[in-house]
């Protein structure tokens, strides 16, 4: 049930056009600057393999059953960045000190916002950006102190909660910190959860103080505070809205600036304020999980700290010179662990949004520059969809190149694909040919760092040809403060997440349902079971799924059990293989795992989205497809179909045609017979966390999608 894609470099080259006689003579050109060139590079390409072959984590003992940990950590798990910094507050009160004066956090100015009518009627907003404008570790400190005084003037109690519904910007680290020196509880929502998870979260947490921006208070908050009965302060960060007055009796709507205006007038009288343990919750943090209701995952200033140690030891030369792009929620673990690393080590944090992050985005006038153009960062998180997305959208533009255009790039790409995989540089093929493609993100990448979900082998390959830098790929969960694995920045292997973070341990427990067992040969397979200090002190008043998802070993040790299935490789890399939600046993007794049927499938140029359903009244394998509009309308063509977009969707001619391309690809991808969907549902519209069709991360919610899809799952299996 490996769903493992394999990674040697012609799996993944690109089919070219070129005559066979030309291309003799160009594989000669190549062979001999391949020569001349590996002279000078001999030393750092050995390095380089040399560190990539290395084993990375051992097994602590020689039982099957063993924890893995990193080889700079088994005499003992990191869980402190500085010496005395054992909480959130004394780590920025530390980088305050240290990097005083420099930039930390930047927001571009708005110059102007208009309406752009499109073709079909519909309105888009379209935005010009100029400068990013900064604030200073100091000017950050200093609107911390006052916010959180502030807030303590408006009666905000230690060790109690306070909700940060916002969007991602400065203004909210700027509140999360405020939060972290006054020892409140910091409740994240994602700015994408619907109505009743918003309302759950804030009564479940009992909330009285809210910080929001204008938008949401006035898209979706407005409409709940009524069933919010608690809640008496609603602090928004930009400014006032046009209007409050249809407020309920008792709540009073505050800017973030007057709140801190009263916590600088306070600190005068100096107000003592209490400081937090590193025992003490600094976050209850909300995931949109993929199943039911929100839970809300409590974790402590030790947990955010040892796993922000674990991500810094991954990441070389980490410094002042380093500029980060802040664009995914940071209600999301993976955001705010990646922007506190960068906190606490002097880089800069400029922040962008999805719609503004490339000069080719949505909200992006055309012929201005996007944030990554004027920013040009260095290090950037993303998850697997907007990667994927990258991928997609570059190949298209390849497939519209002239003949000479393409056939070039696709000899640069296939030619580097090989040289990285013998642990050599291109320097001219990333000077003359990828030097565009890697300008899409500003041309200063030197790490991505993907989570959040399985990353494809070809779509990570591509971006380290592409944008000519790794990809640490990582896993983790908000379970445990967002912490688990990240693997190297000279690891060029596919398919695999890397070795345990020195801050952890990882062993793998017998899945006998499954038939994953550690004594496999010659691998062992079994439930990734975390533990160490990054391990979270579990779901907010939720005692039967803590104690179902976490445990203490012996030796007082936190273990948390992920319901992912992993398998070590020799060199202690972790590869994660199937999930045990998305394992379905078919009528026949046959197990079938949905997230490598759709792994396989994923990629495909046809294919934007894809969701693997089955349950065990049935004999086959069906699924939802949400296709690339571009190749559906051009297979339509092809076949002589007409119609719009929503007629092609809904036409079971389609639907056919785009099964027999899904099929082929599932044979190529070697699926097993019972495993390749037998019927499909082309969906007209994408699957977006606005639609509550996937999370934050762009992970599917089965839930939701099964019950979004019934009425065509009971057609595509014959009910209806």
């Amino acid at each position: 049930m490996n769903n493992h894609v394999s990674s040697k470099p012609s799996t993944m080259k690109l089919k070219h056009t070129i005559n066979p006689i030309l291309l003799y003579f160009i594989h000669f050109l190549i062979s001999l600057y391949t020569i001349l060139t590996y002279i000078p590079f001999y030393f750092f390409s050995e390095s380089r393999q040399e560190k990539s072959n290395r084993i990375k984590a051992k097994p602590v003992n020689s039982k099957p059953d063993s924890a893995y940990r990193s080889v700079n950590s088994l005499d003992g798990l990191a869980s402190v960045l500085y010496p005395g910094c054992d909480t959130l507050d004394k780590v920025f009160t530390y980088a305050k000190n240290k990097f005083k004066n420099k930039r930390l956090l930047g927001t571009r100015e708005v110059l102007n916002e208009e309406d752009e009518i499109q073709p079909n009627g519909k309105i888009f907003k379209k935005v010009i950006l100029g400068q990013y404008n900064w604030l200073s570790y100091e000017d950050v400190f200093v609107r911390a102190f006052n916010f959180g005084n502030g807030l303590q003037m408006l009666g905000q109690k230690p060790k109690t909660n306070i909700a940060i519904f916002c969007e991602t910007r400065a203004e909210w680290m700027i509140a999360a910190q405020a939060c972290f020196m006054y020892n409140f509880q910091l409740v994240t929502l994602y700015a994408t959860l619907g109505g009743p998870a918003i309302v759950h979260a804030l009564n479940e947490t009992e909330v009285t103080n809210i910080i929001t921006s204008k938008e949401l208070l006035q898209t979706k908050l407005k409409d709940i505070v009524s069933l919010v009965p608690r809640l008496r302060h609603i602090i928004t960060v930009d400014g006032k809205p046009p209007t409050w007055s249809e407020f309920p009796k008792g709540i009073i709507v505050h800017t973030m600036a007057a709140v801190e205006a009263l916590g600088a007038k306070a600190s005068m009288e100096n107000q003592p304020h209490s400081k937090p343990l590193p025992s003490d919750i600094a976050v209850i943090m909300y995931t949109s999980g993929s199943t039911g209701l929100p839970k809300g995952v409590m974790i402590s200033h030790s947990n955010i700290i040892a796993g922000i140690t674990g991500m810094a030891e991954r990441i070389p030369e980490l410094g002042e010179e380093d500029v980060y792009i802040g664009y995914l929620p940071l209600a999301h673990v993976l955001e705010l662990s990646a922007e506190l690393v960068c906190l606490s080590h002097g880089c800069r944090i400029g922040y962008s949004s999805p719609q503004t992050l490339a000069d080719q985005s949505s909200k992006i006038k055309k012929g201005s520059k996007g944030d990554t153009s004027m920013l040009k960062p260095t290090l950037m998180a993303a998850v697997p969809e907007i990667m994927d997305r990258i991928y997609k959208n570059v190949m298209n533009k390849v497939s519209e190149m002239s003949s000479f255009q393409r056939n070039l790039f696709i000899l640069a790409y296939n030619y580097k694909m090989e040289q990285i995989s013998k642990g050599r540089n291109t320097p001219l093929c990333n000077s003359f040919v990828f030097r565009k493609v890697r300008s899409l993100l500003g041309g200063n990448i030197r790490l991505l760092l993907c989570g959040g979900a399985p990353l494809s082998a070809t779509t990570q390959r591509f971006m380290n040809i592409c944008f000519c830098c790794p990809v640490g790929q990582g896993y983790g969960l908000t379970e445990s403060a967002g912490a688990g694995t990240i693997s190297e920045v000279w690891d060029y292997n596919t398919g695999r997440v890397g070795a345990p973070l020195v801050c952890c341990e990882i062993k793998l427990k017998n899945w006998e349902e499954g038939g994953y067992f550690n004594t496999d040969k010659p691998h062992p397979r079994g439930e990734i079971l975390i533990g160490g200090q990054i391990v979270t002190m579990g779901y907010y008043k939720n005692e039967a799924k803590t104690k179902a998802d976490f445990f203490e070993d012996e030796n007082g040790q936190r273990w948390l059990c992920t319901g992912d299935i992993g398998e070590f490789e020799p060199d202690g890399c972790l590869k994660i293989i199937d999930r045990k939600k998305d394992l379905v046993k078919l009528q026949a007794g046959e197990y079938v795992s949905l997230g490598k049927v759709e792994a396989a499938l994923k990629n495909l140029p046809l294919v934007d989205n894809i969701c693997a359903y089955a349950n065990s009244y049935h004999s086959y394998v069906i699924g939802f497809v949400v296709p690339n509009q571009k190749e559906l309308t051009e297979l339509a063509r092809k076949k002589g179909l007409k119609g719009t977009w929503e007629e092609l969707c809904n036409s079971c001619e389609m639907e056919n045609e785009v099964l027999k391309v899904l099929s082929e690809a599932a044979i190529s991808a070697s699926l097993e017979k019972f495993e390749i969907p037998v019927k499909i549902r082309l969906s007209p519209e994408p699957w977006t966390p606005e639609t509550g069709l996937v999370t934050d991360a762009f992970k599917l919610k089965r839930k939701e999608l099964k019950t979004h899809y019934q009425a065509d799952i009971e057609r595509m299996y014959g009910r209806k």
